[in-house]
C-alpha cells in the first residue's frame, strides 16, 4: 500500500493580499486583544482532548517572552452555549477558559465563538500577514491537512512530532516538530519562528514552494498516476485470497494497569517492553487505567511504554482504539443505561469523609472522590445508600484512598470483555494484570490473571482462592513477567493451557 497526500486548492489558500484585513473575522479576532497588531500564534482544531489545546495554552501562559511577542488565537469549533456541547467539548472549552484565567491572559488570547468554513483561509492569511505562526499541538496527527493549508498561505508551522507532520515538514522545510507533551519544547519552537524575521521569511517561502511541489493538485495527480501506471501495465492475473479480519493473527491479549504495574520500576519495565514488542505480531497489548486519555498517553510516552492496541481509560468509562485513540461510541451508548450522575453526586456529597477529586479526574461517566476510611462509611454502606437512592452503579475503592463511581455497565472488566467480543479474542486467551481493588472484576471470570505484589494487593485478597489467578512474588512489571512465565502465555503463541488441579 502507498499513501498519496491529497491535493490542496491553491485558489482558496494563498498568501495574504491585504483583503483579509477588512474581513469580518479580522474584527472578530481583534475584539479579544489589547494589541491586535502583534504576530498571531494560530491554532485551528475541533474542541477535542486529543488536539491538546491545554498544553498549548500552558506553553503560552508560562512564557513571558511569547506573551510579550505575540497573541494566541484559538479557533476550536463553533458554539453558542458551551453547556449544549457534548461532554468532551465542554471539558476542553471549560479548561481553555480556566487556563486563560489561571495565567491571566485576558487581552492576549482570542477564542472566537463562530467561524464559517470560508473564513478559515482568512485566518491563515491574517496570521501570515502579522508575521505569525500556525501551531498543531495534537497528541497525534495521522496526516495534518491544516498544516498544508497554512503552508499554502505563507504561514510557517510548528507541529506535533507524532504522525503526518513529519512528512509535511520534511517535504516543505517550513517549520519545526515538537514533543506535544512538553510545554517548554512547544514554547521554544514558537519563539524560534517568531524571533528571527529572516528565518520566518525563509520558512514561509519554503512552505509555499513545498506545497506547490508536493501537495498542489497537479503534484497529487502526478503522484497518483506514477503509482497506478505500473499496476495498469502489469497484465499478470491476481490470485484472489480470502479476506481476513485485521486482528485475526492476534489470538490473545495482555491487559495491564499503569500505576503500580508499569510505573515504579524502570529496570523491569525495560524487560517488559522488550517482551511485549517481541510478541506484538501475535498478541494484542492493552492498558486499562483509571487515568484520563490525555494523562495516560502522556505518562506512557514519557516512560517509554509502547502505545497499546486498545486503551481503556477512566476505569472503564471509555475505550479507545489505536492508532488515533478515538472513543468507542458504541461503548459509550451501551454504558449510558440508567446513568444519572447528578443524583449520584447529590447522595455522595452528603457523606462524611468524602471529598470530590479535581475536575481533571472526573468525566462524563466517572465520578471520583478522595475517601478517608477512618471517617467515611464502608464501601458496602456507600453501595447500600446509593441503591437506596435508586442509583444502580458500579462503585470501587482503590489504593485505599480513591472512591470511583461509574455506570453499572462500566468497569475495566466489562470493557475488557467488550474488547474480547469485538475483536474475537477468547477470554481464556486474555491475561489481565492488576494490583488494586479497581482491577478485581478484570481478573475474575474466564480470563487468566496475575496480581502483582504491592502494598495494595490486600484489596484483592478475595481472589486468592480463584483458580485462574496467580499472585506474583515480584512487584511492578517484573510481577507481570512472572505471570507471563507462570502461564507460558506467549510460548510460541500457543494457546495457554490451564494448570492441572
Amino acid at each position: 500500500m502507498r499513501v498519496i497526500p491529497p491535493g490542496t486548492d491553491l485558489k482558496r489558500f494563498m498568501p495574504p493580499d491585504g483583503s483579509e484585513q477588512h474581513a469580518p473575522m479580522a474584527a472578530e479576532v481583534a475584539r479579544f486583544l489589547s494589541d491586535p497588531a502583534k504576530p498571531m500564534i494560530l491554532a485551528v482544531s475541533r474542541p477535542d482532548e486529543r488536539k491538546n489545546i491545554a498544553t498549548l495554552v500552558q506553553a503560552y501562559g508560562e512564557s513571558a517572552e511569547l506573551q510579550a511577542l505575540a497573541n494566541l488565537v484559538v479557533v476550536a469549533g463553533n458554539r453558542d452555549d458551551i453547556r449544549d456541547l457534548d461532554s468532551g467539548a465542554q471539558t476542553v472549552l471549560a479548561d481553555l477558559l480556566l487556563d486563560i484565567d489561571r495565567y491571566d491572559l485576558y487581552g492576549k488570547v482570542a477564542y472566537p465563538k463562530h467561524h464559517r468554513r470560508d473564513e478559515v483561509p482568512v485566518l491563515y492569511r491574517l496570521a501570515a500577514a502579522s508575521g505569525g505562526v500556525f501551531v498543531n499541538p495534537a497528541l497525534t496527527e495521522p496526516f495534518g491537512l491544516t498544516l498544508i493549508e497554512a503552508a499554502a498561505s505563507g504561514l510557517p508551522i510548528v507541529a506535533t512530532s507524532d504522525g503526518g507532520p513529519q512528512d509535511i515538514i520534511g517535504n516543505c522545510r517550513n517549520g519545526y516538530l515538537i514533543d506535544p507533551l512538553s510545554p517548554d519544547d512547544m514554547a521554544a519552537a514558537l519563539l524560534k519562528v517568531l524571533q528571527d524575521k529572516d528565518n520566518w521569511a525563509r520558512l514561509a517561502q519554503q512552505g509555499l514552494r513545498g506545497v506547490e511541489q508536493h501537495y498542489a493538485w497537479p503534484a497529487h495527480a502526478s503522484s497518483y498516476l506514477a503509482a497506478v501506471r505500473p499496476l495498469l501495465e502489469d497484465r499478470r492475473p491476481v490470485r484472489q485470497t480470502p479476506a481476513r479480519r485485521p486482528m485475526l493473527y492476534h489470538d490473545r491479549a495482555l491487559f495491564t494497569d499503569l500505576d503500580q504495574n508499569l510505573l515504579g520500576d524502570p529496570a523491569s519495565l525495560g524487560e517488559f517492553v522488550r517482551v511485549v514488542r517481541e510478541h506484538r505480531t501475535c498478541a494484542s497489548f492493552g492498558v486499562a487505567t483509571g487515568r484520563s486519555l490525555e494523562s495516560a498517553l502522556k505518562v506512557m510516552r514519557r516512560s517509554g511504554i509502547p502505545m497499546p492496541d486498545v486503551l481503556i481509560t477512566s476505569l472503564g468509562a471509555a475505550i479507545h482504539f489505536a492508532p488515533e485513540y478515538a472513543m468507542d461510541l458504541a461503548w459509550t451508548r451501551h454504558i449510558d443505561h440508567l446513568w444519572t450522575p447528578a443524583a449520584v453526586r447529590a447522595i455522595l456529597d452528603e457523606l462524611p469523609g468524602l471529598k470530590r477529586q479535581p475536575k481533571s479526574e472526573q468525566s462524563r461517566f466517572k465520578i471520583s472522590y478522595y475517601i478517608d476510611p477512618q471517617v467515611a462509611p464502608s464501601l458496602e454502606e456507600i453501595n447500600r445508600l446509593l441503591h437506596q437512592g435508586d442509583q444502580t452503579v458500579n462503585a470501587t475503592l482503590s489504593f485505599g484512598q480513591f472512591l470511583d463511581v461509574l455506570p453499572v455497565r462500566a468497569s475495566k472488566g466489562f470493557a475488557v470483555r467488550w474488547f474480547a467480543d469485538q475483536w474475537g479474542v477468547p477470554l481464556e486467551h486474555i491475561l489481565a494484570a492488576g494490583g488494586s481493588g479497581s482491577d478485581e472484576d478484570m481478573m475474575r471470570g474466564n480470563t487468566l490473571a496475575v496480581v502483582v505484589a504491592n502494598r495494595h494487593n490486600d484489596e484483592l485478597r478475595a481472589l486468592a482462592e480463584v483458580e485462574r489467578i496467580y499472585f506474583a512474588q515480584a512487584g511492578f512489571a517484573r510481577g507481570i513477567l512472572e505471570g507471563i512465565e507462570h502461564y507460558d502465555f506467549y510460548g510460541s503463541c500457543r494457546v495457554p493451557q490451564r494448570e492441572a488441579t
